[in-house]
């Protein structure tokens, strides 16, 4: 692990960090982490990449340009979703099969890797994802936070994509997404 300063996290810390979460008990039922015999050694740090050194976009997926042929997605809104269906979306009662986590990006790559997930999520034929943006510095609000929904309604995603809400606490709140993809057509 490592912390956003960089450094990593000790032994020590991840030990008294445990022993001070032992009686915690977990919402959703997930397995405990594994005993401290089990922690494994620190990873090194690994050299910051220079901007030259960035490897090659990936290609975007070929679909017809149809934005602006659609109304504009708006977070809560959801014209051409049935009232149930929306108000689920909302509630964080769909299950989520797909979760995208955009912290630490550049705008660049947090693009690319968003249209690339929502066309891998539609082509696997998934219905209700979710995107972390996160919620930004305290002095402003986050970059990715304000592009995301204005890439929904850009190229390709728009034509992917029926509507988005803002996800409830337990996915991240103010910093996530519920997005409720369209289905394949056949």
């Amino acid at each position: 692990m490592s912390r956003k300063d960089g450094r990593e996290t000790t032994r020590e810390e991840i030990r008294l960090w445990r022993r001070a979460m032992r009686d915690v008990q977990t919402l959703d039922h997930v397995p405990p982490p594994p005993p401290e015999a089990d922690l494994p050694d620190p990873l090194p740090q690994a050299a910051p990449q220079s901007a030259s050194s960035d490897p090659a976009p990936l290609p975007l997926p070929r679909i017809a340009p149809i934005a602006r042929a659609l109304p504009p997605l708006e977070k809560g809104r959801a014209p051409g979703v049935d009232k149930r269906t929306a108000e689920r979306l909302r509630q964080g009662d769909r299950p989520i099969e797909a979760r995208l986590d955009l912290h630490g990006m550049t705008r660049e790559s947090a693009h690319r890797a968003l249209v690339r997930f929502v066309a891998d999520s539609f082509d696997a034929d998934r219905r209700c994802i979710l995107v972390v943006t996160g919620k930004g510095t305290r002095e402003g609000s986050g970059v990715l936070r304000a592009e995301v929904p204005r890439w929904l309604n850009g190229d390709p995603i728009r034509g992917m994509v029926l509507t988005f809400a803002q996800a409830k606490p337990w996915h991240g709140g103010d910093g996530a997404l519920y997005l409720l993809l369209k289905r394949r057509r056949s």
